[in-house]
Protein backbone atom coordinates (compact mmCIF):
# COMPACT_ATOMS: atom_id res chain seq x y z
CA UNK A 1 0.00 0.00 0.00
CA UNK A 2 1.39 3.24 -0.96
CA UNK A 3 2.84 5.50 1.82
CA UNK A 4 0.06 8.26 0.89
CA UNK A 5 -2.76 6.18 2.01
CA UNK A 6 -0.97 6.24 6.25
CA UNK A 7 0.28 10.02 5.80
CA UNK A 8 -3.08 11.43 4.38
CA UNK A 9 -5.24 13.79 6.37
CA UNK A 10 -8.98 13.26 6.94
CA UNK A 11 -10.09 16.91 4.38
CA UNK A 12 -7.52 15.15 2.09
CA UNK A 13 -9.97 12.53 1.69
CA UNK A 14 -13.44 12.42 -0.60
CA UNK A 15 -15.86 13.90 2.11
CA UNK A 16 -18.50 10.43 2.57
CA UNK A 17 -22.22 11.48 1.13
CA UNK A 18 -23.98 12.75 -1.63
CA UNK A 19 -22.01 15.65 -2.93
CA UNK A 20 -21.77 17.05 -6.20
CA UNK A 21 -19.05 19.43 -5.81
CA UNK A 22 -15.66 18.97 -3.13
CA UNK A 23 -14.92 22.35 -2.34
CA UNK A 24 -11.24 22.20 -0.56
CA UNK A 25 -10.20 25.44 0.18
CA UNK A 26 -7.12 25.75 1.80
CA UNK A 27 -4.08 28.51 2.43
CA UNK A 28 -0.79 28.45 0.79
CA UNK A 29 1.42 24.91 0.89
CA UNK A 30 -1.30 23.16 2.77
CA UNK A 31 -1.36 20.07 0.42
CA UNK A 32 -4.78 20.88 -1.28
CA UNK A 33 -2.68 20.41 -4.90
CA UNK A 34 -1.43 16.84 -3.83
CA UNK A 35 -4.99 15.86 -2.62
CA UNK A 36 -6.48 17.17 -6.10
CA UNK A 37 -3.53 14.82 -7.59
CA UNK A 38 -3.85 11.85 -5.46
CA UNK A 39 -7.85 12.00 -6.22
CA UNK A 40 -7.64 11.89 -9.95
CA UNK A 41 -4.85 9.21 -9.93
CA UNK A 42 -7.22 6.89 -7.64
CA UNK A 43 -10.05 7.92 -10.05
CA UNK A 44 -8.21 7.04 -13.46
CA UNK A 45 -7.01 3.71 -11.86
CA UNK A 46 -10.51 2.34 -10.04
CA UNK A 47 -11.95 1.54 -14.08
CA UNK A 48 -10.99 1.91 -17.30
CA UNK A 49 -11.76 4.45 -19.99
CA UNK A 50 -12.16 7.40 -17.90
CA UNK A 51 -12.48 10.67 -18.77
CA UNK A 52 -11.20 13.52 -16.61
CA UNK A 53 -11.37 17.39 -17.21
CA UNK A 54 -8.17 18.93 -15.40
CA UNK A 55 -8.81 22.88 -15.50
CA UNK A 56 -6.51 25.71 -14.13
CA UNK A 57 -6.47 29.42 -14.78
CA UNK A 58 -4.48 28.82 -17.40
CA UNK A 59 -2.86 26.07 -19.38
CA UNK A 60 0.94 26.54 -18.40
CA UNK A 61 -0.88 26.36 -14.78
CA UNK A 62 -2.50 22.96 -15.18
CA UNK A 63 0.55 21.54 -16.19
CA UNK A 64 3.45 22.92 -13.94
CA UNK A 65 0.75 22.28 -10.99
CA UNK A 66 -1.31 19.67 -11.14
CA UNK A 67 1.01 17.71 -13.59
CA UNK A 68 4.40 17.99 -13.43
CA UNK A 69 4.23 20.05 -10.12
CA UNK A 70 5.92 18.37 -6.79
CA UNK A 71 2.49 17.29 -5.64
CA UNK A 72 1.29 16.45 -9.25
CA UNK A 73 -0.37 13.32 -11.36
CA UNK A 74 2.88 12.37 -12.77
CA UNK A 75 5.07 13.24 -9.77
CA UNK A 76 2.52 11.09 -7.26
CA UNK A 77 1.94 8.38 -9.84
CA UNK A 78 4.81 5.88 -9.13
CA UNK A 79 4.56 2.98 -11.00
CA UNK A 80 1.17 3.89 -12.50
CA UNK A 81 2.48 6.77 -13.89
CA UNK A 82 0.39 8.00 -17.09
CA UNK A 83 1.81 9.78 -20.35
CA UNK A 84 1.56 12.98 -21.20
CA UNK A 85 0.87 13.74 -24.66
CA UNK A 86 1.57 17.92 -24.94
CA UNK A 87 0.52 17.97 -28.26
CA UNK A 88 -3.25 16.97 -27.43
CA UNK A 89 -2.82 18.48 -23.76
CA UNK A 90 -3.66 15.03 -21.90
CA UNK A 91 -2.78 12.77 -19.68
CA UNK A 92 -3.60 8.79 -20.70
CA UNK A 93 -3.14 6.34 -18.28
CA UNK A 94 -2.77 2.26 -19.83
CA UNK A 95 -6.39 1.21 -18.83
CA UNK A 96 -7.60 3.70 -21.02
CA UNK A 97 -9.07 6.44 -19.14
CA UNK A 98 -7.60 9.96 -20.00
CA UNK A 99 -7.82 13.35 -18.15
CA UNK A 100 -7.72 16.70 -20.35
CA UNK A 101 -5.97 19.74 -19.52
CA UNK A 102 -8.17 23.06 -19.62
CA UNK A 103 -7.46 27.04 -19.54
CA UNK A 104 -10.13 29.14 -17.74
CA UNK A 105 -8.98 31.71 -20.48
CA UNK A 106 -10.72 29.75 -23.27
CA UNK A 107 -14.30 28.42 -21.81
CA UNK A 108 -14.90 27.69 -25.38
CA UNK A 109 -12.69 25.14 -25.58
CA UNK A 110 -15.13 23.02 -23.00
CA UNK A 111 -18.00 22.88 -25.11
CA UNK A 112 -17.86 19.77 -26.88
CA UNK A 113 -15.85 17.06 -24.96
CA UNK A 114 -17.69 15.00 -21.92
CA UNK A 115 -16.68 13.87 -18.61
CA UNK A 116 -16.85 11.63 -15.87
CA UNK A 117 -14.88 13.91 -13.36
CA UNK A 118 -12.93 16.97 -13.10
CA UNK A 119 -10.27 18.73 -10.82
CA UNK A 120 -10.62 22.08 -10.80
CA UNK A 121 -7.29 24.44 -9.28
CA UNK A 122 -7.25 27.76 -8.06
CA UNK A 123 -10.38 28.70 -9.16
CA UNK A 124 -10.86 31.72 -6.89
CA UNK A 125 -8.38 33.31 -9.42
CA UNK A 126 -9.80 32.04 -12.89
CA UNK A 127 -9.81 34.75 -15.44
CA UNK A 128 -12.93 34.00 -16.70
CA UNK A 129 -14.65 32.07 -13.87
CA UNK A 130 -18.37 31.63 -14.22
CA UNK A 131 -18.02 31.20 -18.00
CA UNK A 132 -15.43 28.11 -17.50
CA UNK A 133 -17.83 26.75 -14.49
CA UNK A 134 -20.76 26.72 -16.86
CA UNK A 135 -19.19 25.00 -19.97
CA UNK A 136 -17.53 22.22 -17.41
CA UNK A 137 -21.25 21.94 -16.17
CA UNK A 138 -22.09 21.01 -19.28
CA UNK A 139 -19.59 18.82 -20.04
CA UNK A 140 -20.12 16.55 -16.84
CA UNK A 141 -22.46 14.11 -18.43
CA UNK A 142 -20.86 10.56 -18.09
CA UNK A 143 -21.63 8.40 -15.61
CA UNK A 144 -23.78 7.84 -12.93
CA UNK A 145 -22.97 10.15 -10.27
CA UNK A 146 -20.42 13.10 -12.09
CA UNK A 147 -18.36 15.01 -9.75
CA UNK A 148 -16.02 17.65 -9.29
CA UNK A 149 -13.09 18.66 -6.91
CA UNK A 150 -12.24 22.29 -6.55
CA UNK A 151 -9.11 23.22 -4.76
CA UNK A 152 -8.23 26.92 -4.09
CA UNK A 153 -6.86 29.44 -2.26
CA UNK A 154 -10.10 31.30 -0.67
CA UNK A 155 -11.04 34.56 -2.44
CA UNK A 156 -14.54 36.08 -2.09
CA UNK A 157 -15.45 35.77 -5.83
CA UNK A 158 -18.86 35.36 -6.52
CA UNK A 159 -18.60 31.85 -8.11
CA UNK A 160 -16.69 30.45 -4.95
CA UNK A 161 -19.23 31.88 -2.40
CA UNK A 162 -21.98 30.55 -4.90
CA UNK A 163 -20.44 27.58 -4.46
CA UNK A 164 -19.68 27.49 -0.67
CA UNK A 165 -22.93 28.42 0.28
CA UNK A 166 -24.70 25.34 -1.98
CA UNK A 167 -26.61 22.22 -0.16
CA UNK A 168 -24.71 19.70 -2.61
CA UNK A 169 -20.92 21.21 -1.88
CA UNK A 170 -18.81 19.36 0.57
CA UNK A 171 -16.62 21.99 1.67
CA UNK A 172 -13.52 21.14 3.78
CA UNK A 173 -10.47 23.47 4.49
CA UNK A 174 -6.99 22.64 5.88
CA UNK A 175 -4.58 25.06 6.87
CA UNK A 176 -0.75 26.15 6.18
CA UNK A 177 0.20 25.04 9.89
CA UNK A 178 -1.66 21.34 9.02
CA UNK A 179 1.05 20.37 6.55
CA UNK A 180 3.79 21.88 9.01
CA UNK A 181 6.10 18.93 8.71
CA UNK A 182 6.11 19.17 4.97
CA UNK A 183 7.15 22.68 5.15
CA UNK A 184 10.38 24.67 6.06
CA UNK A 185 10.35 25.95 9.80
CA UNK A 186 11.50 29.30 8.49
CA UNK A 187 8.87 29.80 6.63
CA UNK A 188 6.21 28.62 8.99
CA UNK A 189 7.43 30.75 11.52
CA UNK A 190 8.03 33.57 9.18
CA UNK A 191 4.38 33.27 7.86
CA UNK A 192 3.12 33.53 11.73
CA UNK A 193 4.88 36.44 12.90
CA UNK A 194 3.95 38.56 9.44
CA UNK A 195 0.12 37.53 9.09
CA UNK A 196 -1.07 35.59 11.95
CA UNK A 197 -4.43 36.50 12.51
CA UNK A 198 -4.61 39.36 9.81
CA UNK A 199 -7.42 39.22 7.44
CA UNK A 200 -4.67 38.30 4.95
CA UNK A 201 -3.15 35.39 6.70
CA UNK A 202 -6.57 33.83 7.61
CA UNK A 203 -7.29 33.95 3.88
CA UNK A 204 -3.78 32.44 2.56
CA UNK A 205 -2.58 30.77 5.29
CA UNK A 206 -5.87 29.30 6.74
CA UNK A 207 -7.97 28.60 4.01
CA UNK A 208 -10.90 30.93 4.96
CA UNK A 209 -13.28 32.57 2.80
CA UNK A 210 -13.45 36.45 4.36
CA UNK A 211 -16.30 38.42 3.25
CA UNK A 212 -15.57 41.86 2.04
CA UNK A 213 -14.37 44.68 4.58
CA UNK A 214 -17.75 47.07 5.24
CA UNK A 215 -15.68 49.57 5.36
CA UNK A 216 -14.04 49.19 2.21
CA UNK A 217 -14.45 51.72 -0.63
CA UNK A 218 -15.35 49.11 -3.20
CA UNK A 219 -17.23 45.94 -2.98
CA UNK A 220 -17.11 42.63 -5.30
CA UNK A 221 -20.87 43.19 -6.81
CA UNK A 222 -20.19 46.34 -8.04
CA UNK A 223 -16.66 45.40 -9.51
CA UNK A 224 -18.47 42.62 -11.05
CA UNK A 225 -20.83 45.31 -12.42
CA UNK A 226 -18.71 47.01 -14.94
CA UNK A 227 -16.42 44.42 -16.58
CA UNK A 228 -16.62 45.03 -19.95
CA UNK A 229 -16.13 41.75 -22.87
CA UNK A 230 -14.44 44.24 -25.27
CA UNK A 231 -13.48 47.88 -25.19
CA UNK A 232 -14.17 49.93 -28.15
CA UNK A 233 -11.69 52.97 -29.24
CA UNK A 234 -9.94 54.40 -26.68
CA UNK A 235 -8.73 58.16 -26.76
CA UNK A 236 -5.87 58.46 -24.06
CA UNK A 237 -4.21 55.64 -22.62
CA UNK A 238 -1.71 56.04 -19.69
CA UNK A 239 0.82 53.50 -17.51
CA UNK A 240 0.50 54.57 -13.70
CA UNK A 241 3.89 53.01 -11.93
CA UNK A 242 3.99 52.71 -7.83
CA UNK A 243 7.50 52.16 -7.36
CA UNK A 244 8.06 50.02 -4.32
CA UNK A 245 10.54 52.06 -1.49
CA UNK A 246 13.16 48.65 -1.82
CA UNK A 247 14.16 46.16 -3.96
CA UNK A 248 13.18 42.71 -2.15
CA UNK A 249 11.62 39.45 -2.81
CA UNK A 250 8.47 40.54 -1.79
CA UNK A 251 8.25 44.42 -2.65
CA UNK A 252 5.61 44.83 -5.56
CA UNK A 253 5.40 47.57 -8.40
CA UNK A 254 2.10 48.35 -8.78
CA UNK A 255 1.91 48.70 -12.90
CA UNK A 256 -1.66 49.71 -13.77
CA UNK A 257 -2.95 50.52 -17.80
CA UNK A 258 -6.26 52.30 -18.08
CA UNK A 259 -7.50 54.44 -20.51
CA UNK A 260 -10.66 56.58 -22.02
CA UNK A 261 -13.50 55.34 -24.03
CA UNK A 262 -15.21 57.57 -26.40
CA UNK A 263 -18.01 58.52 -23.48
CA UNK A 264 -15.22 59.90 -21.92
CA UNK A 265 -15.29 56.90 -19.31
CA UNK A 266 -12.27 54.74 -17.80
CA UNK A 267 -11.13 51.86 -18.76
CA UNK A 268 -9.33 49.77 -16.36
CA UNK A 269 -6.97 47.48 -19.29
CA UNK A 270 -4.63 45.45 -17.42
CA UNK A 271 -2.60 44.78 -14.19
CA UNK A 272 0.88 44.39 -15.29
CA UNK A 273 2.26 44.75 -11.44
CA UNK A 274 5.67 42.44 -11.01
CA UNK A 275 7.21 41.04 -8.09
CA UNK A 276 9.90 40.95 -6.41
CA UNK A 277 11.92 42.80 -9.29
CA UNK A 278 14.83 45.25 -9.78
CA UNK A 279 14.73 48.88 -10.24
CA UNK A 280 15.83 47.87 -13.66
CA UNK A 281 13.26 44.88 -14.28
CA UNK A 282 9.80 46.54 -12.96
CA UNK A 283 11.22 49.93 -15.78
CA UNK A 284 11.35 47.30 -17.89
CA UNK A 285 7.82 45.76 -17.38
CA UNK A 286 7.32 49.61 -17.61
CA UNK A 287 8.09 49.90 -21.03
CA UNK A 288 6.67 46.48 -22.34
CA UNK A 289 3.51 47.52 -20.98
CA UNK A 290 3.66 51.42 -22.68
CA UNK A 291 4.21 49.55 -25.90
CA UNK A 292 1.54 47.00 -25.71
CA UNK A 293 -1.15 48.80 -25.20
CA UNK A 294 0.48 51.65 -27.38
CA UNK A 295 0.09 53.96 -24.61
CA UNK A 296 0.46 57.78 -24.81
CA UNK A 297 2.20 58.54 -21.31
CA UNK A 298 4.01 57.00 -18.39
CA UNK A 299 2.53 58.39 -14.74
CA UNK A 300 5.35 57.60 -12.20
CA UNK A 301 4.84 58.59 -8.28
CA UNK A 302 8.53 59.46 -7.15
CA UNK A 303 7.65 59.93 -3.14
CA UNK A 304 10.20 56.65 -2.87
CA UNK A 305 12.71 57.54 -5.59
CA UNK A 306 12.68 60.91 -6.49
CA UNK A 307 14.59 61.65 -9.85
CA UNK A 308 15.76 57.88 -9.95
CA UNK A 309 12.18 56.78 -10.94
CA UNK A 310 12.50 58.79 -13.89
CA UNK A 311 16.53 58.14 -14.99
CA UNK A 312 15.29 54.48 -14.35
CA UNK A 313 12.31 54.42 -16.98
CA UNK A 314 14.83 56.62 -19.24
CA UNK A 315 17.25 54.63 -18.91
CA UNK A 316 15.42 51.52 -20.70
CA UNK A 317 14.10 54.10 -23.27
CA UNK A 318 15.22 57.62 -23.66
CA UNK A 319 12.04 58.51 -25.61
CA UNK A 320 9.75 57.60 -23.02
CA UNK A 321 7.30 60.27 -22.29
CA UNK A 322 7.33 60.48 -18.47
CA UNK A 323 4.99 62.14 -16.05
CA UNK A 324 5.93 62.38 -12.61
CA UNK A 325 3.27 62.98 -9.40
CA UNK A 326 3.92 63.31 -5.59
CA UNK A 327 1.85 62.23 -2.77
CA UNK A 328 0.76 65.00 -0.77
CA UNK A 329 -2.10 63.17 1.12
CA UNK A 330 -2.88 60.09 2.83
CA UNK A 331 -3.79 56.94 0.57
CA UNK A 332 -7.57 56.60 1.47
CA UNK A 333 -7.97 60.99 0.76
CA UNK A 334 -5.99 60.32 -2.55
CA UNK A 335 -8.30 56.84 -2.89
CA UNK A 336 -11.99 58.46 -2.11
CA UNK A 337 -12.46 60.60 -5.42
CA UNK A 338 -11.71 57.56 -7.26
CA UNK A 339 -13.90 55.25 -5.49
CA UNK A 340 -16.63 57.92 -6.19
CA UNK A 341 -16.00 57.53 -10.02
CA UNK A 342 -16.73 53.79 -9.72
CA UNK A 343 -19.90 54.98 -8.13
CA UNK A 344 -20.91 56.94 -10.91
CA UNK A 345 -20.47 54.66 -13.61
CA UNK A 346 -17.44 56.30 -14.91
CA UNK A 347 -15.19 53.76 -14.87
CA UNK A 348 -15.12 50.19 -16.13
CA UNK A 349 -12.96 46.89 -16.33
CA UNK A 350 -11.93 44.72 -19.44
CA UNK A 351 -11.18 41.93 -17.66
CA UNK A 352 -10.77 40.36 -14.27
CA UNK A 353 -7.69 41.83 -12.14
CA UNK A 354 -7.51 39.35 -9.40
CA UNK A 355 -5.15 40.63 -6.98
CA UNK A 356 -5.62 44.68 -7.85
CA UNK A 357 -9.74 43.80 -7.16
CA UNK A 358 -8.52 41.89 -3.89
CA UNK A 359 -6.75 45.40 -2.67
CA UNK A 360 -9.63 47.17 -3.86
CA UNK A 361 -11.90 44.93 -1.53
CA UNK A 362 -10.01 45.62 1.42
CA UNK A 363 -8.96 49.03 1.74
CA UNK A 364 -10.44 50.89 4.16
CA UNK A 365 -9.48 54.17 6.19
CA UNK A 366 -6.77 52.37 8.66
CA UNK A 367 -5.40 50.78 4.77
CA UNK A 368 -5.44 47.25 3.85
CA UNK A 369 -6.62 44.68 6.82
CA UNK A 370 -3.12 43.12 6.54
CA UNK A 371 -1.14 46.31 7.01
CA UNK A 372 0.98 46.02 3.63
CA UNK A 373 1.09 48.36 1.11
CA UNK A 374 -1.89 48.88 -1.68
CA UNK A 375 0.41 49.12 -4.24
CA UNK A 376 -1.22 47.85 -7.08
CA UNK A 377 -4.31 50.53 -5.81
CA UNK A 378 -2.00 53.44 -5.63
CA UNK A 379 -1.13 52.38 -9.62
CA UNK A 380 -4.94 52.40 -10.16
CA UNK A 381 -5.91 55.53 -8.46
CA UNK A 382 -3.05 57.68 -10.32
CA UNK A 383 -4.17 55.91 -13.64
CA UNK A 384 -7.54 57.65 -13.24
CA UNK A 385 -6.50 60.46 -11.63
CA UNK A 386 -4.68 61.37 -14.43
CA UNK A 387 -7.16 60.36 -16.58
CA UNK A 388 -10.45 61.33 -15.41
CA UNK A 389 -9.46 63.68 -12.48
CA UNK A 390 -6.73 65.97 -14.10
CA UNK A 391 -7.72 65.70 -17.57
CA UNK A 392 -3.55 65.18 -18.41
CA UNK A 393 -2.69 66.04 -22.22
CA UNK A 394 -4.35 66.05 -25.42
CA UNK A 395 -6.11 63.06 -26.52
CA UNK A 396 -5.59 60.95 -29.82
CA UNK A 397 -8.06 58.24 -30.94
CA UNK A 398 -7.46 54.89 -31.86
CA UNK A 399 -8.30 51.02 -31.45
CA UNK A 400 -6.70 48.47 -29.42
Amino acid sequence: MRRWHFTRRLAQMPPPGDWRVWLLMGGRGSGKTRAGAEWVQALALSRPELRIALVAETLGDAREVMIDGVSGICRIAGRARPEFEASRRRLVWPNGSIAQIFSSEDPESLRGPQFHFAWCDELGKWKHAQETWDMLQFGLRLGEDPRVLVTTTPRPVPLLRALAGDARTAVRRIATSDNASNLSPGFIAAMADRYGGSRLGRQELDGELIADREDALWSRPRLEAIRLKAPGPLSRIVVAVDPPATASAASVCGIVVAGLDGAGRAVVLADCSVTGASPAGWAGAVVRAFRRFDADRVVAEVNQGGDMVTAMLKSVDAGLPVSTVRATRGKFLRAEPVAALYEQGRVAHAGAFAELEDQMCDFGPDGLSAGRSPDRLDALVWALTALVLDRLGEPRVRGI
